[in-house]
C-alpha cells in the first residue's frame, strides 16, 4: 500500500504565495509521474501541473508563470510553489503519483487526501 500526504495549504491574500508538499510512502519501487490537481466548489477536478521522474513538466495555462512544480526523488516528494495567487486559485489541491509497487510489481495511481487553499481578495 502507498500513502500520499499533502501539507502547506491555508489562507492567503491575493498576490501572496504558498508552497504545497506531498510525500509518498509505503511499498514503493518506483514513482513515475507526480502531479497536482485542484477542485473548486461546484467545479470538476482539473489538472494543475505534472512532473515526470526525469523532470518533464507540464502546466495548465492558467498557472503558467505563477506556479512551479518540483520533486525530490530521493524523498518521494513533490512540491508546488504558488506565487501571485488569485481568488480563482481557491480550491482543494490534491497530489497524485503513478507508482510501481515494490511487493507486487504492479502499477497503480494513488491520490492524497487534499489540502485547502483559499485566496482572499
Amino acid at each position: 500500500q502507498v500513502q500520499l500526504v499533502e501539507s502547506g495549504g491555508g489562507l492567503v491574500q491575493a498576490g501572496g504565495s504558498l508552497r504545497l508538499s506531498c510525500a509518498a510512502s509505503g511499498s514503493i519501487f518506483r514513482i513515475y509521474a507526480m502531479g497536482w490537481h485542484r477542485q473548486a466548489p461546484g467545479r470538476q477536478r482539473e489538472l494543475v501541473a505534472t512532473i515526470t521522474s526525469i523532470g518533464i513538466i507540464n502546466y495548465v495555462d492558467s498557472v503558467k508563470g505563477r506556479f512551479t512544480i518540483s520533486r525530490d526523488n530521493a524523498k518521494n516528494t513533490v512540491f508546488l510553489q504558488m506565487n501571485s495567487l488569485k481568488p480563482e486559485d481557491t480550491a482543494v489541491y490534491y497530489c497524485d503519483a503513478a507508482v510501481q509497487n515494490y511487493s507486487s510489481g504492479s502499477y497503480s495511481r494513488y491520490w492524497g487526501q487534499g489540502t485547502q487553499v483559499t485566496v482572499s481578495s
